[in-house]
């Protein structure tokens, strides 16, 4: 079974404050993020909602898309969710087969 790895952007809402992460197990990490269950960045500004994310075959292509995101203008950004989910849903549900 091949292992994937996800670069994912959390949303406080529309248009708010950005988050960018990586992992290798999507939907526990996007979970730990709505629960808060680990302090920093998110707990702290309430960043919970799945609005984009992109799989890869490899650690090091995901961290290094992670990386090259997070020096991304924040329009780019922007541009980016509203390419892939231009109503800003909360993609979780999706991911987590609920």
């Amino acid at each position: 079974m091949a292992e994937h790895f996800y670069v994912y952007i959390l949303a406080s809402q529309r248009n708010g404050t950005l988050y960018i992460g990586v992992t290798n197990d999507l939907v526990r990490r996007v979970h730990e993020h709505r629960e808060g269950v680990i302090p920093g960045f998110t707990k702290k500004h309430d960043v919970k909602t799945l609005v984009y994310f992109e799989q890869f075959s490899d650690p090091e292509n995901a961290i290094q898309r992670e990386k090259t995101m997070k020096f991304w203008k924040r329009q780019w950004k922007l541009n980016a969710i509203e390419r892939m989910n231009p109503m800003w849903r909360d993609l979780y549900d999706e991911i987590a087969g609920g």
